[in-house]
């Protein structure tokens, strides 16, 4: 079960990385190799060096992308490390010079100069990532020291792992005009609503997203899973230990305190406290009847409605936030927040309106009794 939970959650396991880990699951793939194969469709990579699972979602989403990256660059320079590495045998060696004019060359969309200072530091961002999930190796030198001066050298070595990295497409690159064709490519098949498609797809949804809304206007994957909820429930409890919980306005897996999983609400993270409070204000002004709930279950309100919410919250409950929540200036607080219930399917952003969703009254966030003469008294 912890096993699953690790593929889920990593790129690869790296066998150099952690042999114990490598083995655990190469021993107990039997266990929960239907789950995978059968309920998800994914493929699960097993090599000498590393094994992978093939985390492809049911559709593109806005949260879905590398962490570590904030700018579009980044990734930009991440395929260019990819494709530089193509050409290189595990444990051929190259030093940073060598990646740098590439990437000079490979770039389109610009002429890359290493003088700027923000072009390095990008390019120290994702080689400091592909370290991390073990496409190459560092044999000597900094990358830190790149940030300083262009002239910097670092020595590196390919591990042969970063050819598994790339997604293979049936069709010929050349022939794709645009990265709605890529999109069609990957998740067209997903759209089939009948037989095995549909059922891979409801079933990556609940893994990978929060919440599984019902529309009212489609026979949606919501009435998939009400129709099929004890298999499903079974699946996910026998292999994940999580529950579904079905209710009339969606359905979502709820993991258990210990589930191994990262990124998770609620949780003691500063933005994820803060929404507790904005969720459990937005449920008080609905019962106050200050918000109006449609047939639908959704409330939308203004942008600058939506911004005083965060802002009113902050002034009733914020004595609990995180220091660097109070603090923020009410730009950049509401910005965040903003980010964070998109990324978990609590809003959604049109125009000049914000869509309030189902999911933001399942979950509030409460004080105890005691707190606030608690704080006092500190």
């Amino acid at each position: 079960m912890l096993e699953l939970i690790d593929l889920i959650e990593n790129y690869m396991i790296i066998k150099e990385k952690d042999r114990d880990l490598y083995y655990s699951i190469k021993d107990n793939v039997s266990s929960y190799k239907d789950f995978i194969s059968n309920n998800l469709g994914y493929d699960l990579i097993i090599k000498d060096e590393f094994i992978k699972l093939e985390k492809i979602p049911s559709s593109p989403e806005s949260w879905m992308g590398i962490s570590d990256f904030t700018d579009k660059k980044e990734y930009i320079f991440f395929l260019n490390i990819l494709m530089f590495l193509e050409d290189k045998n595990k444990e051929e060696q190259f030093i940073l010079s060598n990646l740098t004019e590439y990437i000079e060359s490979a770039y389109v969309d610009e002429k890359i100069d290493w003088t700027v200072f923000s072009n390095r530091k990008s390019l120290i961002k994702v080689m400091k990532f592909s370290l991390n999930i073990g496409l190459i190796k560092n044999n000597d030198g900094n990358e830190d020291d790149f940030s300083k001066s262009k002239a910097s050298e670092v020595l590196y070595e390919s591990t042969g792992i970063s050819r598994y990295m790339v997604r293979r497409f049936s069709k010929d690159l050349d022939e794709v005009e645009n990265y709605e064709d890529l999109l069609n490519e990957t998740f067209g098949e997903l759209d089939n609503e009948r037989g095995v498609m549909r059922k891979n797809r409801v079933y990556r949804k609940l893994l990978l997203s929060p919440i599984v809304y019902n529309n009212i206007e489609e026979d949606s994957d919501y009435e998939y899973i009400k129709n099929y909820r004890a298999p499903i429930c079974n699946a996910f409890e026998k292999n994940l230990d999580w529950d579904l919980h079905v209710h009339r306005n969606g359905a979502m897996v709820a993991l258990g305190e210990s589930s191994g999983v990262n990124d998770v609400f609620p949780s003691k993270r500063g933005d994820g406290v803060v929404t507790l409070f904005v969720n459990k204000e937005i449920r008080s002004l609905i019962e106050e009847k200050k918000l109006n709930v449609n047939i639908e279950d959704i409330v939308i309100i203004s942008v600058d409605g939506f911004k005083d919410l965060i802002i009113n919250t902050r002034n009733k409950y914020g004595d609990g936030f995180t220091k660097e929540f109070r603090d923020y200036s009410e730009e950049i607080i509401v910005s965040k927040i903003k980010k964070f219930m998109k990324n978990f399917s609590m809003i959604k952003e049109e125009k000049d309106k914000i869509i309030l969703l189902p999911l933001i009254a399942k979950v509030i966030g409460e004080y105890p009794k005691d707190y606030r003469e608690r704080k006092s008294n500190e």
